[in-house]
């Protein structure tokens, strides 16, 4: 689970990363393109209920990759990351339209767009069905 704070002032957004119960054993770190992907810098702290977790701020406007290392060089992803590729998880910059659709901020909405009613058009037997028409 990534939670996402709200960007600040200063450009700088809170990211909490959290594994489950049971998902990991032993010591973890989350790496990525913020710490040049080094596995001592962000060490995640198992927490009473079993979860492991640790908060770091990065730039808000720009895009992370990531994945978590665990004991004995097990690399593996989280599924709450924006994409997945052969590098790992990604997050798209705090305040892009996908990420506060995923924080639960509604999206601006789209542009009205006027759609005309099908023309009909006759078969070849005589009857006649609606032909698609391109919305402008």
């Amino acid at each position: 689970m990534i939670k996402r704070g709200k960007p600040t002032k200063n450009g700088q957004v809170k990211l909490t990363f959290t594994i489950p119960e049971g998902d990991v054993h032993g010591a973890v770190s989350v790496v990525g393109d913020f710490n040049g992907w080094d596995p001592y810098a962000h060490p995640m702290q198992r927490k009473e209920d079993g979860t492991y977790q640790v908060s770091l701020t990065v730039p808000a406007q720009q895009p992370i990759r990531f994945r978590y290392l665990a004991d004995g060089g097990v690399w593996f992803d989280d599924a709450d990351a924006d994409h997945h590729d052969e590098h790992g998880g990604r997050l798209n910059p705090i305040g892009s339209m996908n990420s506060m659709k995923e924080q639960g901020v509604p999206a601006k909405p789209a542009a009205k767009r006027t759609v005309k009613k099908p023309a009909r058009q006759a078969l070849a037997n005589g009857s006649s069905v609606a032909a698609p028409v391109a919305a402008s």
